[in-house]
């Protein structure tokens, strides 16, 4: 069955980074995967986590920066990086913040995120 997804869901966190989620649990109800825009300040970090999920992340503009047990990965636009289920991870933007896709597998869910 096809279904058109009208625009994204415009989901809150603090720290000034944007998350338009296009499919997922919020705005499509889809358990299996999501898929979201998102858009961070120069300088934006997240706490700690250990997902339960695989992220695939293209970088569109800017940096992201992710920390991680082997040590510290720069990806600039046009640069991807996949992070596995059970690997305890940290989300940072550059100087230059950052514009991103994230599709996640399962959905993402704040549960599943393992923040510390």
């Amino acid at each position: 069955m096809v279904r058109k997804i009208e625009g994204p869901a415009r989901i809150p966190v603090p720290g000034g980074k944007l998350i338009d989620e296009h499919v997922g649990r919020v705005n499509s109800g889809d358990e299996a995967v999501s898929i979201a825009h998102m858009t961070a300040p120069p300088g934006w970090e997240e706490p700690p986590q250990t997902p339960s999920f695989a992220e695939y992340t293209l970088v569109l503009r800017g940096t992201v920066i992710v920390e991680h047990d082997g040590g510290r990965t720069e990806v600039a636009a046009g640069q991807s990086v996949v992070t596995e289920p059970g690997e305890r991870i940290r989300y940072s933007a550059g100087p230059e913040g950052a514009e991103y896709v994230a599709v996640c597998l399962p959905a993402f869910s704040p549960d599943s995120a393992g923040r510390d």
